[in-house]
């Protein structure tokens, strides 16, 4: 779906004190851009910010970043997390959003940017074969993700082809699948905070696909630092 541009998105944004004008001047210094030191927590591709500003108040005791790569789309999100925020009474201290393009997620994060958790919510499937590889679940940004990751990824698409791919894509780039399920609403133990899309895809009567996967030890650095090298070769 086309965005309408909104030019007054940017200039609110900049206005804003939780929004990072230029994230990669935080690489290897994120846990800087927050008042306490805690346990940091991204989400890739926020939209509108339904999860985050459910998320993000939810646990204070966590500090999280929420990417987005589209002005009009983040700006939605931070007026969400202000009322959000607002509604709670409780300060904007752990939460900070940006934009960025995933792709290029490592110009914007160290090694020793150490992340508990990631959160890829409903993220474009990209289903043409030549497209694919600008997935968030590629094995080419997991690769990106690892170097990164002390915890686990969290994964959910109502789009079943993109879902299959992933089951494979995450073993390829040296995760292993902990938890995962073809249809989350049946399994109340795992759901979490609803995003707009699933509620949307849920009364729809689609089934919403989900997954916990986690840095496999077995596999060492250095053949995912091959792998990538190869991929980036070839293209």
């Amino acid at each position: 779906m086309r965005i309408r541009c909104k030019p007054w998105a940017k200039p609110e944004l900049e206005a804003c004190p939780f929004y990072i004008t230029d994230p990669k001047t935080c690489k290897g210094r994120w846990e800087m851009q927050f008042p306490k030191k805690q346990p940091l927590r991204l989400e890739l591709g926020c939209g509108k910010g339904g999860f985050i500003a459910q998320e993000a108040p939810a646990n204070p005791d966590y500090n999280y970043v929420a990417i987005d790569i589209k002005n009009e789309m983040l700006v939605l999100a931070k007026r969400k997390l202000e009322a959000a925020y607002a509604e709670k009474n409780i300060p904007m201290d752990n939460i900070r959003i940006c934009i960025d393009n995933i792709m290029y997620l490592s110009a914007c994060f160290a090694e020793t940017d150490r992340i508990d958790r990631i959160y890829i919510n409903f993220c474009n499937p990209w289903p043409r074969g030549k497209h694919k590889k600008r997935r968030l679940t590629h094995p080419r940004q997991l690769v990106q993700y690892r170097q990164i990751l002390d915890g686990e990824i969290w994964f959910k698409t109502d789009d079943a082809g993109l879902f299959e791919d992933s089951l494979q894509y995450f073993p390829q780039a040296g995760f292993r699948i902990r938890t995962m399920t073809h249809d989350l609403h049946k399994e109340p133990a795992l759901c979490y905070f609803e995003t707009e899309h699933e509620k949307m895809f849920t009364e729809m009567g689609k089934p919403i696909h989900f997954l916990i996967a986690e840095p496999d030890p077995d596999v060492p650095a250095e053949a995912l630092q091959e792998w990538m090298n190869t991929y980036e070769r070839n293209g």
